[in-house]
């Protein structure tokens, strides 16, 4: 059997991904139809980050909703000839078409898909991977069956895991990307196989023709392009699950490695909230100024947003939106009326219904993930003309 060490799948993943493009922030033309300008990290496979101007509706529009992809696309399923299989400890395997999976109840859910790896440029030290700013993230409509309802008509027993492969496929020495859910969050009713997207078909670059959707856990969770699910007692041991995407047990020193031993597979996301306006180190007419931005909380909601436009002295409380919800963002807004111009640092921080407040300083870790600090933007206030 081929071993790989985390460096040798690192390579083989840059191999696999020559065309690359890093841009720290710069906009490019749309790489794939159906996408506004986006900020081009990767273009095979694609990893689009969001700029944060666009972020300004509770839903995030599909056109501008980011991209992470770890291998490339599989080729597009014709629907006609899509197959979920659905197996392992199970009393009737199944091969479920498209047609049987819309015929299940079919059900909406609001809900925030964020890359594990969002805000990975703000740690310091630098650590290595794609150097996400806040635009790793996304709020949308998610529509299909419930998972516990396919699981019911395979009569899954009561196995600790669900193991979830979609039709993408490792290339080079890369290893096929499976995940697996514990049963109680597989079971949970608003975990679904997401047909649609913000009222529409599943676009492909988000997952069609099925996507799972894990509300509240890290965007690793939501598999793309489901193509089996298998009931399993024991949890898949594969690259995307150890030492993939896994997380320190306790506090490391900035800068040194975790022991193996010591690291947990991610599953919730921690408190957080981020602000989209005005951008950072943008100049700004002295006069009325609006703050925005956006919270979310994993599987708590949105409690409380706290503003401060003096580098933390003092703090307001900022307007939320509506509604107030588990797995969904929250957007903010704080009105604000500066007494001179000048540099001014803007701090937002959120607490969720939990009581978790975001930290001043996000747990530093060797993979970059998880990042969650009081986000932290600075603008200059101009005279105006």
């Amino acid at each position: 059997m081929l071993t790989l060490n985390r460096r040798e799948i690192l390579a083989a993943l840059a191999t696999a991904t020559a065309a690359r493009l890093m841009r720290g922030g710069e906009d490019e033309p749309p790489a794939i139809l159906g996408k506004r300008p986006m900020i081009l990290h990767n273009d095979l496979p694609e990893d689009l980050e969001t700029p944060v101007r666009y972020f300004g509706t509770w839903l995030t529009p599909t056109d501008s909703f980011f991209v992470r992809q770890h291998l490339p696309r599989p080729r597009p399923i014709e629907s006609a000839a899509f197959r979920l299989t659905v197996n392992g400890m199970v009393a009737k395997p199944l091969e479920l078409t498209l047609e049987d999976l819309r015929r299940l109840p079919q059900y909406t859910v609001p809900a925030v898909i964020e890359c594990t790896g969002n805000g990975r440029a703000f740690y310091s030290p630098k650590v290595p991977g794609i150097q996400w700013g806040r635009g790793a993230i996304g709020n949308a409509e998610w529509k299909g069956p419930r998972v516990s309802d396919v699981l019911k008509l395979a009569g899954a027993s009561s196995a600790a895991y669900v193991e979830i492969d979609g039709a993408d496929s490792g290339v080079a020495k890369t290893p096929d990307f499976v995940r697996s859910l514990p049963m109680t969050k597989a079971l949970h009713p608003a975990t679904l196989l997401a047909l649609e997207m913000n009222g529409g078909p599943l676009p492909d670059l988000h997952g069609a023709p099925v996507r799972l959707i894990v509300p509240g856990w890290d965007g690793t969770s939501s598999v793309k392009w489901v193509v089996r699910l298998s009931i399993t007692d024991i949890r898949n041991n594969g690259f995307f699950m150890n030492p993939g995407y896994r997380f320190p047990k306790y506090n490391l020193p900035p800068g040194t490695p975790a022991k193996p031993d010591e690291l947990e597979v991610i599953e919730g996301m921690p408190v957080k909230s981020s602000i989209t306006a005005p951008e950072d180190q943008s100049k700004v007419a002295l006069g009325p100024i609006a703050i925005r931005g956006f919270a979310w909380a994993g599987e708590e909601a949105i409690e409380r947003v706290e503003v401060s436009t003096d580098g933390g002295s003092k703090w307001r409380e900022a307007e939320l939106s509506a509604p107030k919800l588990p797995f969904a963002w929250r957007l903010w807004r704080l009105n604000w009326q500066p007494s001179d111009p000048g540099y001014y640092t803007i701090l937002s921080r959120a607490t969720d219904s939990a009581g978790r407040v975001q930290p001043i300083v996000a747990r530093w870790n060797p993979s970059g993930y998880l990042y969650n600090a009081i986000d932290r933007i600075g603008v200059i206030v101009e005279k105006a003309s």
